[in-house]
């Protein structure tokens, strides 16, 4: 129980300067700015795919949640939104490493991710694009926190208020983990199973560190191939998709959200596997 706990206030500490630095930019387009240039800024989004997918892929999961919330407040795009999901590493990249893989085998599953969530991304925006604008969202009105006074102290409140939902998710999650274990989730893949991409996208959609370990380390012990590895990696976006959850009200475009991610994540693996990569 202790390893859970600690592995629980380890996954949280590393997410609450993304988190506070989200919540300090949501607060100043929403006090400091006006609708007008609010709104300039949300369309001048061409290369946010571009950027995005290149963040992404920095080790942890930071630019995925502070995204999720960027993405709420419509400050970025979609398209932006979902190349940050499809590239993130979390804990894909500390693991490559640890396990001294081979810097070929970490520079094209990273270049992969990256490729694919900047087509992706831009695919995206250009179908949704022609959307009607949705209603400002007002994350003080929804969070009913009463933040009239500068940008820090509401910002603050709602990092713990987010933190606090994260920690008690991750905590549940961590546990879970811990107790199926990750030989018992061993046994459920097989290289000549059709159905691996499938269950590797699953599993990626976890909204845990957790999953992104396990899926790197199935590729390293040649369990999985890195097809389905990918199918997997691709869909993990940290605790990215809790903070989603959390903070949109709209659970209808959550599950639309987590419905595109899955799957790209398992056609791209079915292609990756049909190319033979």
């Amino acid at each position: 129980m202790q390893e859970i706990i600690l592995d629980t206030i380890l996954d949280c500490l590393k997410i609450i300067p993304f988190l506070f630095i989200a919540f300090l930019i949501i607060e100043f387009f929403e006090h400091k700015l006006s609708h007008k240039t609010e709104n300039t800024i949300k369309k001048a989004g061409k290369f946010g795919p571009l950027i995005g997918s290149i963040l992404g892929a920095l080790p942890q999961c930071g630019f995925s949640v502070l995204a999720t919330n960027l993405y709420i407040t419509r400050i970025i795009s979609l398209g932006t939104l979902i190349a940050i999901y499809l590239s993130t590493s979390d804990e894909m990249l500390p693991v490559l490493i640890a396990e001294k893989a081979p810097i070929s085998s970490i520079a094209l599953l990273v270049g992969i991710k990256i490729l694919i969530g900047l087509i992706c991304g831009l695919v995206i925006d250009l179908i949704v694009k022609k959307e009607n604008p949705k209603e400002h969202f007002d994350i003080c009105k929804h969070d009913h926190c009463d933040c009239n006074n500068g940008i820090i102290i509401p910002s603050i409140k709602h990092t713990l208020k987010t933190l606090l939902f994260i920690s008690i998710i991750t905590f549940i999650l961590n546990a879970a983990f811990y107790y199926i274990g990750e030989n018992n989730i061993k046994h459920i893949f097989d290289k000549t199973n059709f159905f691996t991409p499938f269950i590797a996208a699953i599993i990626g959609l976890v909204p845990n560190c957790g999953s992104s370990i396990i899926l790197t380390e199935l590729y390293i012990a040649n369990i999985l191939p890195i097809s389905s590895a990918l199918a997997g990696l691709l869909a993990n976006s940290g605790v990215a998709l809790l903070v989603l959850f959390k903070s949109n009200q709209n659970t209808k475009e959550n599950l639309k959200i987590i419905g595109i991610l899955y799957l790209i994540s398992v056609i791209c693996g079915f292609l990756l596997k049909i190319f033979g990569i």
